[in-house]
């Protein structure tokens, strides 16, 4: 797992832009390690900077178990 620092020396990128690209959907998510605390997988920060500009985050399922018929 990365810090934020680290996935910031690792990508170049600042703060608001990991932050900015998340929500639009073209960064990895951040995984919640406990109270405030956010890390990244390594492995996703790779496979980001393979190919940053063409880079999506994968959807996550959806729960379709739980609803109405």
């Amino acid at each position: 797992m990365l810090r934020r620092k680290q996935v910031e020396e690792r990508t170049g990128l600042s703060r608001s832009t990991i932050y900015r690209r998340m929500r639009a959907g073209t960064f990895p998510q951040a995984v919640p390690l406990g109270g405030r605390l956010v890390g990244w997988r390594a492995a996703d920060i790779e496979q980001f900077l393979e190919n940053p500009v063409r880079y999506r985050a994968p959807v996550p399922a959806r729960d379709d178990m739980g609803g109405t018929p």
